[in-house]
Protein backbone atom coordinates (compact mmCIF):
# COMPACT_ATOMS: atom_id res chain seq x y z
CA UNK A 1 0.00 0.00 0.00
CA UNK A 2 1.53 3.33 -1.08
CA UNK A 3 1.70 6.42 1.10
CA UNK A 4 -0.74 9.26 0.54
CA UNK A 5 1.33 11.44 2.88
CA UNK A 6 5.07 11.35 3.39
CA UNK A 7 6.52 13.66 6.04
CA UNK A 8 10.26 14.09 6.42
CA UNK A 9 12.00 15.92 9.28
CA UNK A 10 9.04 18.27 9.73
CA UNK A 11 9.67 21.32 11.88
CA UNK A 12 7.33 24.15 12.71
CA UNK A 13 7.79 27.19 14.92
CA UNK A 14 5.09 29.58 16.10
CA UNK A 15 5.24 32.99 17.76
CA UNK A 16 5.10 32.87 21.56
CA UNK A 17 1.93 34.84 22.21
CA UNK A 18 2.63 34.93 25.97
CA UNK A 19 5.79 37.00 25.40
CA UNK A 20 5.44 40.77 25.20
CA UNK A 21 8.69 42.20 23.83
CA UNK A 22 9.12 45.96 23.95
CA UNK A 23 10.60 46.00 20.46
CA UNK A 24 10.38 43.64 17.49
CA UNK A 25 8.30 40.53 16.94
CA UNK A 26 7.52 37.95 19.58
CA UNK A 27 10.06 35.13 19.88
CA UNK A 28 9.24 31.89 18.09
CA UNK A 29 8.89 28.52 19.80
CA UNK A 30 9.56 25.31 17.91
CA UNK A 31 6.41 23.19 18.30
CA UNK A 32 7.26 20.32 15.92
CA UNK A 33 10.81 19.03 16.19
CA UNK A 34 11.79 16.90 13.24
CA UNK A 35 8.88 14.50 12.62
CA UNK A 36 9.13 11.78 9.95
CA UNK A 37 6.34 9.32 9.10
CA UNK A 38 3.97 8.22 6.34
CA UNK A 39 0.22 7.75 6.08
CA UNK A 40 -0.79 4.95 3.74
CA UNK A 41 -3.73 5.32 1.37
CA UNK A 42 -6.89 4.02 3.01
CA UNK A 43 -5.36 3.99 6.50
CA UNK A 44 -6.96 5.27 9.71
CA UNK A 45 -4.16 6.79 11.78
CA UNK A 46 -4.48 8.19 15.29
CA UNK A 47 -2.42 11.16 16.46
CA UNK A 48 -2.48 11.31 20.25
CA UNK A 49 -0.79 13.29 22.98
CA UNK A 50 -1.44 15.54 25.92
CA UNK A 51 -2.12 19.25 25.84
CA UNK A 52 0.78 21.07 24.19
CA UNK A 53 2.21 17.95 22.59
CA UNK A 54 1.91 19.44 19.08
CA UNK A 55 -0.79 17.15 17.70
CA UNK A 56 -3.15 19.90 16.50
CA UNK A 57 -0.23 21.89 15.09
CA UNK A 58 0.82 18.78 13.15
CA UNK A 59 -2.72 18.36 11.84
CA UNK A 60 -2.89 21.92 10.60
CA UNK A 61 0.48 21.54 8.92
CA UNK A 62 -0.74 18.42 7.07
CA UNK A 63 -3.57 20.40 5.46
CA UNK A 64 -1.34 23.46 5.04
CA UNK A 65 -3.22 25.76 7.38
CA UNK A 66 0.24 26.30 8.85
CA UNK A 67 3.45 26.49 6.85
CA UNK A 68 6.40 24.44 8.15
CA UNK A 69 9.67 26.09 9.01
CA UNK A 70 11.68 23.03 7.97
CA UNK A 71 11.40 19.58 6.43
CA UNK A 72 8.88 18.51 3.81
CA UNK A 73 5.28 17.36 3.33
CA UNK A 74 4.49 15.28 0.26
CA UNK A 75 0.85 14.63 -0.61
CA UNK A 76 0.32 11.86 -3.17
CA UNK A 77 3.78 12.49 -4.58
CA UNK A 78 3.50 16.32 -4.70
CA UNK A 79 5.65 18.46 -2.41
CA UNK A 80 3.13 20.85 -0.81
CA UNK A 81 5.45 22.18 1.90
CA UNK A 82 5.73 25.71 0.58
CA UNK A 83 3.34 25.77 -2.38
CA UNK A 84 1.80 29.23 -2.88
CA UNK A 85 -1.94 29.35 -2.26
CA UNK A 86 -2.81 29.85 -5.92
CA UNK A 87 -1.05 26.58 -6.79
CA UNK A 88 -2.24 24.77 -3.66
CA UNK A 89 -5.94 25.63 -4.05
CA UNK A 90 -6.82 22.90 -6.60
CA UNK A 91 -5.24 20.34 -4.26
CA UNK A 92 -7.21 21.54 -1.24
CA UNK A 93 -10.28 19.74 -2.51
CA UNK A 94 -8.42 16.47 -1.92
CA UNK A 95 -7.60 17.06 1.76
CA UNK A 96 -10.23 18.36 4.13
CA UNK A 97 -10.50 19.05 7.85
CA UNK A 98 -13.27 18.55 10.42
CA UNK A 99 -12.95 20.89 13.38
CA UNK A 100 -13.44 20.23 17.09
CA UNK A 101 -16.19 22.78 17.71
CA UNK A 102 -18.84 22.74 14.96
CA UNK A 103 -20.52 25.88 16.35
CA UNK A 104 -17.39 27.95 15.75
CA UNK A 105 -16.84 26.50 12.26
CA UNK A 106 -20.46 26.81 11.08
CA UNK A 107 -21.76 30.30 10.32
CA UNK A 108 -24.88 30.63 12.52
CA UNK A 109 -26.55 32.93 9.95
CA UNK A 110 -26.51 30.31 7.20
CA UNK A 111 -28.72 27.28 6.73
CA UNK A 112 -27.17 23.81 6.69
CA UNK A 113 -27.57 23.43 2.91
CA UNK A 114 -25.71 26.70 2.31
CA UNK A 115 -22.93 25.69 4.69
CA UNK A 116 -22.36 22.39 2.90
CA UNK A 117 -22.56 24.08 -0.50
CA UNK A 118 -20.04 26.81 0.37
CA UNK A 119 -16.84 24.81 -0.38
CA UNK A 120 -18.50 23.35 -3.49
CA UNK A 121 -19.03 26.86 -4.85
CA UNK A 122 -15.50 27.85 -3.87
CA UNK A 123 -14.14 25.02 -6.01
CA UNK A 124 -16.67 25.80 -8.79
CA UNK A 125 -18.18 22.32 -8.89
CA UNK A 126 -21.37 21.51 -10.74
CA UNK A 127 -24.62 19.84 -9.57
CA UNK A 128 -24.31 21.46 -6.15
CA UNK A 129 -27.84 20.60 -4.88
CA UNK A 130 -27.26 16.93 -5.74
CA UNK A 131 -23.89 16.94 -3.99
CA UNK A 132 -25.41 18.52 -0.87
CA UNK A 133 -28.18 15.92 -0.85
CA UNK A 134 -25.66 13.06 -1.16
CA UNK A 135 -23.52 14.48 1.64
CA UNK A 136 -26.52 14.68 3.99
CA UNK A 137 -27.46 11.13 3.09
CA UNK A 138 -23.91 9.90 3.75
CA UNK A 139 -23.94 11.31 7.29
CA UNK A 140 -27.44 10.07 8.09
CA UNK A 141 -29.28 13.40 8.20
CA UNK A 142 -32.72 13.88 6.57
CA UNK A 143 -32.88 16.10 3.50
CA UNK A 144 -35.04 18.66 5.29
CA UNK A 145 -32.07 19.47 7.53
CA UNK A 146 -30.73 21.54 4.62
CA UNK A 147 -33.19 24.28 5.62
CA UNK A 148 -32.25 24.34 9.31
CA UNK A 149 -29.84 26.64 11.11
CA UNK A 150 -26.96 25.30 13.26
CA UNK A 151 -28.57 26.43 16.53
CA UNK A 152 -31.55 24.17 15.78
CA UNK A 153 -29.35 21.06 15.85
CA UNK A 154 -27.85 18.98 18.64
CA UNK A 155 -24.09 18.80 19.10
CA UNK A 156 -23.90 15.44 17.36
CA UNK A 157 -26.02 16.68 14.45
CA UNK A 158 -23.83 19.78 14.06
CA UNK A 159 -20.76 17.57 13.93
CA UNK A 160 -22.44 15.48 11.22
CA UNK A 161 -22.94 18.69 9.24
CA UNK A 162 -19.22 19.40 9.61
CA UNK A 163 -18.46 15.92 8.31
CA UNK A 164 -20.95 16.36 5.44
CA UNK A 165 -19.26 19.61 4.41
CA UNK A 166 -15.88 17.86 4.33
CA UNK A 167 -16.97 14.81 2.33
CA UNK A 168 -19.10 16.83 -0.13
CA UNK A 169 -15.87 17.66 -2.00
CA UNK A 170 -15.11 13.93 -2.35
CA UNK A 171 -11.64 14.23 -0.79
CA UNK A 172 -8.98 11.54 -0.51
CA UNK A 173 -7.91 12.55 3.00
CA UNK A 174 -9.73 13.90 6.05
CA UNK A 175 -8.16 15.28 9.21
CA UNK A 176 -10.49 15.08 12.22
CA UNK A 177 -9.23 17.22 15.12
CA UNK A 178 -10.77 16.26 18.51
CA UNK A 179 -14.19 16.07 16.87
CA UNK A 180 -15.85 13.93 19.56
CA UNK A 181 -14.31 15.54 22.64
CA UNK A 182 -17.30 17.84 23.22
CA UNK A 183 -19.97 15.15 22.73
CA UNK A 184 -21.68 12.85 25.19
CA UNK A 185 -20.79 9.16 25.16
CA UNK A 186 -23.77 8.15 23.00
CA UNK A 187 -23.09 10.85 20.38
CA UNK A 188 -19.37 9.98 20.41
CA UNK A 189 -20.15 6.36 19.56
CA UNK A 190 -22.49 7.40 16.74
CA UNK A 191 -19.91 9.72 15.17
CA UNK A 192 -17.16 7.09 15.43
CA UNK A 193 -19.44 4.51 13.80
CA UNK A 194 -20.19 7.03 11.05
CA UNK A 195 -16.50 7.67 10.41
CA UNK A 196 -15.81 3.94 10.18
CA UNK A 197 -18.57 3.54 7.61
CA UNK A 198 -17.43 6.54 5.55
CA UNK A 199 -13.83 5.28 5.46
CA UNK A 200 -15.11 1.96 4.14
CA UNK A 201 -17.76 3.29 1.75
CA UNK A 202 -15.82 6.24 0.31
CA UNK A 203 -12.29 4.87 0.43
CA UNK A 204 -11.07 7.71 2.65
CA UNK A 205 -7.75 8.07 4.38
CA UNK A 206 -8.30 9.43 7.90
CA UNK A 207 -6.04 11.06 10.49
CA UNK A 208 -7.83 11.30 13.83
CA UNK A 209 -6.40 13.64 16.47
CA UNK A 210 -7.35 13.01 20.09
CA UNK A 211 -6.06 13.22 23.64
CA UNK A 212 -8.23 10.18 24.48
CA UNK A 213 -6.54 6.85 23.81
CA UNK A 214 -9.78 4.92 24.38
CA UNK A 215 -11.25 6.67 21.31
CA UNK A 216 -8.06 6.03 19.34
CA UNK A 217 -8.22 2.34 20.24
CA UNK A 218 -11.80 2.15 19.02
CA UNK A 219 -11.14 3.69 15.60
CA UNK A 220 -7.51 3.67 14.50
CA UNK A 221 -5.36 0.94 12.98
CA UNK A 222 -2.10 2.76 13.75
CA UNK A 223 -1.17 5.39 16.31
CA UNK A 224 1.43 8.14 16.53
CA UNK A 225 2.12 9.32 20.08
CA UNK A 226 3.45 12.88 20.31
CA UNK A 227 5.23 14.36 23.31
CA UNK A 228 6.80 17.82 23.34
CA UNK A 229 6.76 18.00 19.55
CA UNK A 230 8.40 14.63 18.93
CA UNK A 231 7.06 11.19 18.00
CA UNK A 232 7.72 8.81 20.89
CA UNK A 233 5.82 5.87 19.35
CA UNK A 234 4.52 5.00 15.87
CA UNK A 235 3.02 1.52 15.93
CA UNK A 236 -0.08 -0.55 15.18
CA UNK A 237 -2.67 0.45 17.78
CA UNK A 238 -3.18 -3.10 19.11
CA UNK A 239 0.56 -3.47 19.72
CA UNK A 240 0.76 -0.09 21.41
CA UNK A 241 -1.98 -1.03 23.87
CA UNK A 242 -0.54 -4.49 24.48
CA UNK A 243 3.02 -3.35 25.18
CA UNK A 244 3.66 0.44 25.15
CA UNK A 245 7.34 1.12 24.58
CA UNK A 246 7.60 4.58 26.18
CA UNK A 247 6.91 5.74 29.70
CA UNK A 248 4.85 8.62 28.30
CA UNK A 249 2.51 6.22 26.47
CA UNK A 250 2.14 4.14 29.62
CA UNK A 251 1.15 7.30 31.51
CA UNK A 252 -1.49 8.08 28.86
CA UNK A 253 -2.88 4.56 29.08
CA UNK A 254 -3.02 4.67 32.86
CA UNK A 255 -5.07 7.88 32.64
CA UNK A 256 -7.90 6.14 30.75
CA UNK A 257 -10.98 5.70 33.01
CA UNK A 258 -11.66 1.99 33.46
CA UNK A 259 -15.13 0.40 33.70
CA UNK A 260 -13.55 -2.12 36.09
CA UNK A 261 -10.60 -0.67 38.04
CA UNK A 262 -9.48 -4.19 38.96
CA UNK A 263 -8.74 -4.88 35.27
CA UNK A 264 -6.03 -2.39 34.13
CA UNK A 265 -4.96 -1.93 30.51
CA UNK A 266 -1.39 -2.92 31.31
Amino acid sequence: MSDLYRIENLRLALADMTAKPLFGPAPRIEILKGLSFGIAKGAVVGIVGGSGSGKSTLGRALVRLLEPSGGSIHFDGTDITHLPEAVLRPLRRRFQMIFQDPMSSLNPRHRVGTLIAEPLRLHRLDAIPDRVARALDHVGLPQNFATRFPHELSGGQRQRVGIARAIALEPDFILADEIVSGLDVSSQAQVLNLLERLVSDLGLTLAFISHDLSVIRRLCQRTLVLHQGRIVEDRPTAELFAAPASAYTRDLLEAIPLPDPSQPWL
